[in-house]
This record gives structure tokens, C-alpha cells and sequence, in this order.
């Protein structure tokens, strides 16, 4: 004889049914330098190409998503992974001082350095002004 038991729903289950988009992203690991007329951020990003990296400016803040790229296995089976293979975004105040529109920005090994320059850098270093 087959005996049915009905689960109880515990808060945990419906938590996580009901994740909003931003639990759907961790933070990673980033280091900051300032570097006197622009800041260099250093974003650890394992696992994502060139093509999965968007930063976006929004004010004073910086917004930088990183999506990784999913493989569907052949013998695939639940392994309670679903938080290590979430995708990544990093939200920073940096303020108002900073040119987004010249910021740079590489990928290399798992590693986004984005270089944003100061907006009156220009003013502060004499050097720029000859060549400007």
C-alpha cells in the first residue's frame, strides 16, 4: 500500500519562490584605488565573458551587472547549486564628481577593471591642459 504525504510549505520554501530580481544576483568581491584624476575599480567577476558585462551610470551611482554564461549539462541533475551560479551586480555610490561617459573598461581572466576618470582632472593637472 502506496501511503501519500503532503508536504508542509515551510517559510524558507515560499521565500525563495518568491525571490525578487535583485536576490537573484550576489555581490562580488571588488577593490577600489584612487589614482589622483581617476578611480580604478577592480571587479571579480569568475566565469563571464566581454559580452555578459553591463555598467550602467544612474546620478551618483554606478551599477555594474555581470551575467555568466550557463551550460546546460547532458546528465544534468539537481545539485543545489543554484546559488553558486547566480549572476553577479555591484551597485556603488561613487558621487557626482566622476565622467562616466569616458570610463573604460577591460575583462581579463575573471577580472573587470573599469577606470573612471574625475571630471575636473582636467583642471587639476597641468599636463592634460597642453594636450587638451
Amino acid at each position: 500500500m502506496h501511503t501519500i504525504i503532503n508536504s508542509i510549505q515551510s517559510k524558507a520554501s515560499t521565500r525563495r519562490s518568491e525571490m525578487t530580481p535583485i536576490e537573484c544576483f550576489r555581490q562580488p568581491n571588488y577593490e577600489c584605488q584612487d589614482q589622483g584624476d581617476a578611480m580604478k575599480l577592480e571587479v571579480f567577476v569568475p566565469g563571464v565573458s566581454a559580452d555578459g558585462v553591463d555598467i550602467e551610470a544612474h546620478g551618483p551611482d554606478l551599477l555594474i551587472t555581470a551575467r555568466k554564461t550557463h551550460y546546460i549539462r547532458v546528465n544534468w541533475s539537481t545539485l543545489h547549486l543554484e546559488a553558486a551560479q547566480r549572476d553577479y551586480q555591484l551597485r556603488l555610490r561613487l558621487g557626482l564628481v566622476f565622467n562616466y561617459p569616458a570610463m573604460r573598461a577591460e575583462i581579463h581572466e575573471g577580472i573587470l577593471s573599469v577606470t573612471v576618470p574625475k571630471r575636473n582632472a582636467v583642471a587639476r593637472n597641468p599636463l592634460l591642459q597642453r594636450v587638451a
